[in-house]
């Protein structure tokens, strides 16, 4: 009888502290903009989003906090000062919510042409990494998902070959030309 109390006390005590380690963790996003500024006094950096609107960062990159962030995105982001740069086209990796989101890394897109189409997933193939879009016109468009690619699900941004989708989801997609063929550097489920 001890036994089973003893048990259950330690039981216990395991199911209490990952309650409180689940507290702890952020959920990291992304979305994808052109940096409009930045503001070393406040800390602060400034996002011309894709979706028209812009938006305010407190910026952590250049800081020691823990945020947890799968591996390979992290190594392939950085928190360079030359990404922050005006008129910078980047993935921004961030944590919580519309007025109070702060900034985890950044990733550099580039210089372009880039591409940005939404609609509806119309062929996924994750085995052979690609995903068809048609957009509002009926047009559609295959991209490649290339170990580059950066995704942002419903539970937070995941690597590109993690990412899942199914026939009649609606995306966003942000692309390149490389090679003659459309890649993926950024896809959102909308």
């Amino acid at each position: 009888m001890l036994k089973a109390v003893w048990y259950g006390f330690v039981f216990a005590g395991c199911l209490g502290s990952l309650t409180v380690a689940a507290h702890g963790q952020q959920v990291v996003h992304a979305l994808t903009g052109t940096v409009s500024g930045a503001d070393d006094l406040s800390k602060t950096l400034i996002v011309f989003q894709d979706n028209g609107s812009q938006g305010q960062f407190k910026d952590m990159t250049s800081g020691k906090s823990h945020v947890v962030i799968d591996k390979k995105i992290a190594l392939d982001s950085s928190s360079s000062e030359a990404d922050k740069k005006k008129g910078t086209y980047v993935i921004v990796f961030y944590f919580g919510d519309n007025d109070d989101r702060t900034v985890v890394a950044l990733k550099n897109l580039g210089a372009g042409p880039f591409t940005s189409t939404e609609g509806t997933v119309t062929k996924f193939e994750g085995k052979q990494h690609s995903i068809t879009v048609q957009d509002k016109s009926g047009t559609e468009q295959t991209f490649k998902i290339a170990q580059e690619t950066v995704a942002e699900g419903y539970m937070g941004v995941v690597d590109g070959y993690k990412f899942q989708a199914s026939k009649g989801d609606h995306v966003r997609v942000v692309g390149t030309t490389a090679n003659g063929t459309a890649t993926a550097l950024f896809m959102r489920a909308m």
